[in-house]
Order: C-alpha cells, then sequence, then structure tokens
C-alpha cells in the first residue's frame, strides 16, 4: 500500500501527541499546510522569533515537543535568536523551514536555502536535510527523538516543498525512547557517602530540578539534611518554595561573590545546573576553601565545562528519589544559621523604583498565577516581594535574549487553557541597569 509522504507523516505526529503546530508559513511552506487534517492546530505569528518562542512556553506547560514551522532561510534566520534561547531552555521543538522543489535546487532559484543544515548550528541538537523524499517520517521519527531525550532541546528539518506529495510505501515510523537518564548506581553511592560525611552541607537547585518535575523531591532532600536551599544564578524556572524557611535566596553570579556565599560549607551539592552562569567576570576562587563540590546534571556537556567539582550525570527526579534513602536524616538544629542575602530596600525613595512597582503590583495578583520576567537585574527583588511558591508558576530565558517574554507567555497561555487549569498569565519587563545586584556584588 503507497500513502503520500504528507500522509505518513501527519500520522506519525499524530502517535507522537505533536498536534499543536506553530509557524509563520511562506509558499514553500505552502505544500505542508494545505488539507492540514482537523485534528491539528495551527498557531501563527507574525515573526518567527515570536513564532519559536509561542511554541518554548507551550512545549514547557505541555511538558513534551511542539512542531515550529518556518519560512526557508530567512524565516529561520528570524527565528535564531529565539532558537538559541530554547536550546538553553532545554526545550523539545522540531523546528521546519520549507526548502525549494528539488529538481530547482541546483542552480539555487529564489528562497533556496543553501546551506540549510548548517545554518542553525549549534543551537540545535540535530540538523537534516532528508536526501530522499521516502525518509521524511524517518527524519520526523529521528528529529523526535533527539528533542525529547536528554538534554532536551530543539533540531531543525529543512524540507523541499515537492517532497510532501510524493508516493511512498506505507509503514509504521513510530518508536519509543527514554525521556530519562538514571544515576549511575557506584557514582549515586559515593555521592551518598560524601553526602552523609558532610558537617555542613548547602543545596543548589537548577532549573532541571523544574523540567523534570522534581520539586517536591527536592523539598524532601532540604528537609532531610536540613540544608539551605540557593537558587542558580540566572535561574529560567520555579525550583524552591521562597516561603521556605530553608530557602536562601538566589546566588550572585559573579565568581568571587558567588564562592562568599559558600563559605562555611563543607559541601556544595549542585542538583539540575551547570557550575555555574558566571556574569560578570570578578576575580576569585570558584569555591572557599575548604569547600567540595558534587554535581547532578542531565547534560553530559554541562558536566564536562564544570571548573570544578565532580559530577554525576542524572535526571534530577531520578537522582532525588534514589539518594533520599541512602543518606541519614538529619535533626533540625543541627542546621547552623546561614547567611541570608536577600535585598533589602527603602520605600522613601525619590523615585518609582522596580521595588516600589513590585510592592503595588503584588497584592492585585490571584493566588494562583504565572510570572514571566526579562529583567535579571530586579530579579532578586522581584523573587522575593513575588514569592514563588508553587512549581511550574515562574519562568525566564536562560540565554539573556529580550524579547522572550512576551510570546512564551502567549504559549504559556495556551497550555493553560489546554489544561483547563486557567491561570493567568504576568510578564515584567524592565530596564536592566547594572546595578549592584546584578553585578553580584
Amino acid at each position: 500500500m503507497h500513502v503520500s509522504v504528507k500522509t505518513a507523516t501527519f500520522k506519525l505526529l499524530r502517535q507522537l501527541g505533536m498536534t499543536w503546530i506553530v509557524g509563520n508559513p511562506g509558499s514553500t511552506e505552502e505544500t505542508f499546510l494545505q488539507d492540514l487534517p482537523e485534528d491539528f492546530t495551527y498557531i501563527q505569528a507574525l515573526h518567527e522569533g515570536s513564532v519559536v518562542a509561542i511554541a518554548d512556553g507551550l512545549a514547557q506547560g505541555l511538558r513534551q515537543a511542539v512542531l515550529v514551522n518556518v519560512h526557508t532561510g530567512v524565516g529561520l534566520g528570524n527565528a535564531m535568536g529565539a532558537i538559541l534561547t530554547a536550546y538553553q531552555n532545554k526545550t523539545p521543538l522540531i523546528i521546519t523551514s520549507g526548502q525549494q522543489t528539488r529538481d530547482m535546487l541546483l542552480f539555487e532559484p529564489l528562497l533556496t536555502n543553501v546551506n540549510a543544515v548548517t545554518m542553525p548550528l549549534p543551537w540545535v541538537k540535530w540538523s537534516y536535510e532528508p536526501v530522499r523524499p521516502e525518509d521524511v517520517p524517518g527524519a520526523f521519527m529521528r528529529a523526535y527523538a533527539m528533542a525529547v531525550q536528554p538534554p532536551a532541546g530543539p533540531v531543525h528539518l529543512s524540507l523541499p516543498m515537492d517532497d510532501w506529495d510524493k508516493m511512498i510505501t506505507d509503514r509504521n515510523y513510530l518508536r519509543t525512547v527514554s525521556h530519562r537518564v538514571a544515576p549511575d548506581p557506584v557514582r549515586l553511592a559515593d555521592f551518598a557517602r560524601r553526602i552523609d560525611q558532610s558537617t555542613n552541607p548547602v543545596l543548589i537547585y537548577g532549573a532541571d530540578i523544574a523540567r523534570s518535575d522534581a520539586w517536591d523531591a527536592g523539598v524532601h532532600l532540604a528537609e532531610q539534611l536540613q540544608a539551605p536551599v540557593w537558587s542558580t544564578p540566572f535561574n529560567e524556572r520555579a525550583i524552591f518554595p521562597c516561603s521556605n524557611s530553608l530557602y536562601a535566596g538566589i546566588l550572585p553570579a559573579a565568581i568571587a561573590p558567588l564562592a562568599d556565599c559558600l563559605r562555611g560549607h563543607d559541601l556544595a551539592i549542585v542538583v539540575g545546573a551547570p557550575v555555574f552562569r558566571y556574569y560578570p567576570y570578578v576575580a576569585g576562587h570558584y569555591l572557599p576553601e575548604g569547600t567540595s563540590l558534587l554535581q547532578i546534571t542531565d547534560d553530559s556537556d554541562a558536566a564536562a565545562k564544570a571548573p570544578v567539582g565532580d559530577s554525576l550525570i542524572s535526571d534530577s527526579l531520578l537522582f532525588l528519589e534514589q539518594i533520599v534513602p541512602m543518606i541519614a536524616p538529619r535533626s533540625h538544629h543541627a542546621r547552623p544559621p546561614h547567611h541570608d542575602p536577600r535585598v533589602k530596600w527603602s520605600a522613601s525613595t525619590a523615585f518609582l523604583s522596580s521595588e516600589a512597582v513590585f510592592d503595588i503590583l503584588k497584592p492585585l495578583c490571584p493566588d494562583e498565577f504565572i510570572l514571566l520576567e526579562e529583567s535579571p537585574s530586579n530579579a532578586p527583588a522581584l523573587r522575593q516581594i513575588f514569592a514563588i511558591d508553587q512549581p511550574d508558576s515562574f519562568y525566564t530565558f536562560a540565554s539573556g535574549q529580550l524579547g522572550w517574554n512576551m510570546p512564551a507567555a502567549i504559549g504559556l497561555a495556551l497550555h493553560e487553557q489546554i489544561s483547563g487549569r486557567h491561570r493567568p498569565v504576568a510578564k515584567r519587563q524592565l530596564p536592566c541597569p547594572a546595578d549592584d545586584n546584578y553585578l553580584g556584588r
């Protein structure tokens, strides 16, 4: 039996649960969109940067891959900033760009994406243009597997516009892949031993706590160790309840000030984060004297480039669930008081400060809502006033890309509608001066 490339591909996408498409199509995408199946929803935006950011927010809300459709090389170029952000956000996206008709590709007519495979590198996990129309459905299956396996991220397919109506042999392309990686048991036992032997450990949590749905497990470990919990610098997700007495705040991003905050702790345990997102450069030691560091990450690249510490490759939730039974609980009184760096300010200023704005807005917000921010210089004050106490209620970019906030909020709002939870989405976008909080001084 023979079917069209389009029929085989949409069947696979349906089996994968990828029935949401976000895009800004042009003529090279018309053949893909013609007679779009009724069970697929196409969300159109007017700029490819917004398209990818909307898909980023939607995919983070859905916790599954989303299909993105952009217009050949020009659309892919417009989207590159948001693709970089999705890569650093570890958001699974399959980004498709149209390509000219195969019969004309040799002489590069208008709208040819000349180097389609290399154009989005290094900010996609995989980029490919099928050699034959017959390879299109299989390329989608490989793209999905690459996008969702840890560390998750965007991938890219360049698709000649005349492939969709070609007839191919019908077969089953669906395969299943794992979305998590479990810790090496020998390494895990060594980490458990080192945690048990530490006298004053400190926990540092990153956004993978949120991505792996490990909020409760992270709280459990903190309470078992009676250890303070820091948020990593420039953390893009909510990772721990701010009202919990163990919450210490957001670590400064510069080398020396960050190390100062860890002084007095003999062991720093970093779960679900790189070590660290430093900026700006303030020279100093990476760790205070007498402090060692353990890193748990699902990203082998993050483990390889860490300037200090010993790493374990693992999904955050699987690590937390397996480590807790292996370490001894500590009494509440065993935890020495920790330094609280949270921002203090005076309301009596000569101008309307960001803190004053936050104070005004906070009482107007409902009990449950989603907060997005795009001003790292004010993040410590924001997180203190808007104390985030619920998982999946705070998002920002991992890249520093201004302009991500608004379209990502649309994607998250769409997810709230899809899920039926209907939490309102509030975004914050303020100037980003080089103030003391931003510099970590």
